[in-house]
């Protein structure tokens, strides 16, 4: 891929049962992202730093709960408006939207990122649904 082609992005959503001060909270909260930030069971999320700010910076540790395999996501924001929308640029220069839209105390969750060239479509999408299906079932069982 050149360039100065546009990058394939991909989104996923879910709707989660709370309000959105409850939504925002966990998806920012670096304490709340370490216990829902995982694809699936045998991963987990040991680390989580961010600077909630325009230009702040975030680091999440992603790791194999055996210990195989781990790495950090990270990068910047770009955008931090709160309850409504968060914006970042990943360290490999990917750029990922984030939009919270709350209705009757639902909140529909909506990424969308720019695909990378390792994983197909599909496995990136599936892999990112994960963690957003996760984050869902940490918030709603949240105690409020």
């Amino acid at each position: 891929m050149k360039a100065t082609e546009p990058k394939t992005k991909i989104t996923i959503n879910t709707t989660i049962e709370r309000h959105v001060n409850d939504v925002w909270h966990h998806y920012t909260d670096p304490e709340s992202i370490k216990q829902w930030n995982q694809a699936s069971d045998d991963w987990h999320c040991p680390a989580a730093k961010n600077e909630l700010a325009d230009g702040g910076h975030f680091c999440y540790t992603m790791a194999a709960k055996d210990g195989s395999a781990q790495f950090d996501l990270e990068g910047i924001f770009t955008e931090v408006e709160p309850r409504r929308r968060l914006k970042f640029e990943l360290s490999d220069g990917r750029k990922v939207a984030v939009y919270f839209q709350e209705t009757h105390n639902h909140t529909t969750v909506v990424t969308a990122f720019e695909a990378e060239t390792m994983n197909t479509h599909e496995q990136q999408q599936q892999g990112w649904q994960a963690i957003l299906d996760s984050f869902k079932r940490f918030v709603e069982q949240s105690v409020s």
